[in-house]
């Protein structure tokens, strides 16, 4: 939900060093990058390896082991005029086209766009590639996984149940699928609650199904799984689709209203009230804007905590155990 304060520690500290630049050239894409949140974890490199129409992945500031960042730039008499790039970790992308683009003639103009999609089509089916690759390593993952423990440190945690998640080694295993059932990606919870995605992975519009219900009363769409074990417990007659975070919530929700437009959709939102702007309830409610759809949000009662932000944690405070 929050952003990683290494990210925004790393984009503040370049936004300060190249506040001051010259406008155009490099300076300009620089802070192009930046203010599109593709922030790479060492920016000046990224830059001065571009050459005209190749695709180059870099570490992002938001997940520095991992080469989740993209870019390609369109050259025009040895300096870029074009640049794409994009973090397929948060989802970001970007367009820039330098000021010196205008000086360009119409031949040029359409030479230029034509590389730009070749390069478009390239990059496309490169993430094709990775997301299969993916996908079949995923499959792999989970017909080797054995049934969860009742007992794992993280459910005994959150106070819930295994319900579809798997086990490997000591980390829970929980399946992120499309609506045709596909498995394209994994997430992993440590004892500690530690989460990741497999790398690779498709997550956008994917979202993991907590528990089978045939005959559904509603749908429930959440962010996090450990809340979506809670919302099953607390509304069995409902089907509940856990998207990962907010920023998937709005693509899960649409392409569900697509797969079932009379169906009774409610996005159950985290309400992260300590934090600037309420994130959570705000994704939520444009999820079920873009949906067509209701949302709805924890109902404090009197004395509750202002840190909890969820169902799951309004449940554990109840019970007692935060």
């Amino acid at each position: 939900m929050k952003k990683a304060p290494t990210t925004e520690a790393v984009k503040r500290h370049t936004q300060d060093q190249y506040s001051t630049a010259p406008a155009g050239g490099y300076s300009e894409l620089k802070s192009a990058l930046l203010d599109a949140d593709v922030v790479p974890l060492n920016i000046d490199q990224v830059v001065g390896q571009l050459v005209d129409g190749r695709l180059i992945r870099f570490k992002t500031a938001s997940k520095p082991g991992k080469r989740n960042g993209w870019i390609v730039a369109h050259f025009d008499q040895g300096v870029p005029v074009v640049v794409i790039a994009g973090d397929w970790g948060t989802g970001s992308d970007m367009k820039w086209v330098a000021s010196t683009g205008d000086t360009m003639t119409a031949a040029e103009r359409r030479q230029l766009k034509i590389r730009i999609q070749k390069a478009r089509r390239e990059r496309e089916e490169q993430e094709h590639r990775k997301h299969e690759d993916a996908a079949l390593h995923a499959k792999a993952m989970w017909h080797k996984a054995a049934p969860a423990s009742a007992d794992h440190e993280y459910l005994v945690s959150k106070g819930i149940s295994a319900n579809t998640a798997r086990q490997i080694n000591d980390c829970l295993v929980l399946p992120l699928i499309d609506f045709t059932g596909k498995l394209w990606s994994l997430q992993t919870i440590n004892p500690q609650g530690k989460k990741l995605l497999l790398a690779g992975g498709k997550k956008a519009g994917h979202f993991i199904v907590v528990r089978p219900v045939d005959y559904p009363k509603r749908i429930l769409i959440c962010e996090g799984w450990a809340t979506g074990c809670t919302l099953a417990e607390q509304m069995p007659e409902c089907l509940v689709l856990a998207a990962i975070d907010a920023g998937n919530l709005a693509t899960v929700a649409k392409a569900a209203r697509k797969n079932w437009p009379e169906m009774d959709l409610v996005i159950c939102g985290d309400d992260d009230r300590q934090t600037e702007g309420n994130p959570g309830a705000t994704a939520a409610r444009n999820a079920a804007i873009a949906a067509h759809c209701r949302f709805a949000l924890p109902e404090w009662p009197e004395g509750a905590p202002e840190h909890l932000s969820d169902f799951n944690d309004l449940a554990s405070w109840q019970r007692g155990k935060l």
